[in-house]
Order: structure tokens, then C-alpha cells, then sequence
């Protein structure tokens, strides 16, 4: 049997506060449209649907373009 150390303190248990789905919604809803931006830029940016004139995103994005698996030449 173990014998407890004079002036040893007992563990307290950890509390973990509960974080309501109200005040993540929104932090979530945000992450996930940076998220379609981001995919929407690495694998569509290019020709007739492309926002912006030129190949300036497609250079910037291109070997993020393969890094996941979308073709683009």
C-alpha cells in the first residue's frame, strides 16, 4: 500500500466549460465560407468562370491546384 506524502495536494478534477452552439454558429458559418472561397479559388479560377481577367490566380494557386488533386493543364 502507498502511503500519501505529508502535504501532498489531492488532484482536482478538470472542469471544461460548455460552449454554446449560438456563440459558435457564426465563428463556424464564417470558417466554412473562407473555406468555399479558398476551393472555389484552388480549383474553378480559370477561364469562363473566372472573377478576375487573366492568370494572375491561376499562377498564385497553381501548385496548391495539384497539391489537391484538380487538374488544370
Amino acid at each position: 500500500m502507498v502511503q500519501p506524502v505529508a502535504g501532498a495536494v489531492a488532484p482536482q478534477p478538470v472542469i471544461i466549460p460548455a460552449i454554446p452552439v449560438r456563440e459558435v454558429l457564426p465563428w463556424a458559418l464564417f470558417g466554412g465560407l473562407l473555406m468555399l472561397l479558398a476551393i472555389y479559388f484552388v480549383g474553378a479560377e480559370q477561364g469562363a468562370t473566372a472573377l478576375f481577367h487573366g492568370a494572375m490566380v491561376h499562377e498564385f494557386v497553381h501548385d496548391g491546384r495539384h497539391l489537391l488533386g484538380f487538374p488544370c493543364h
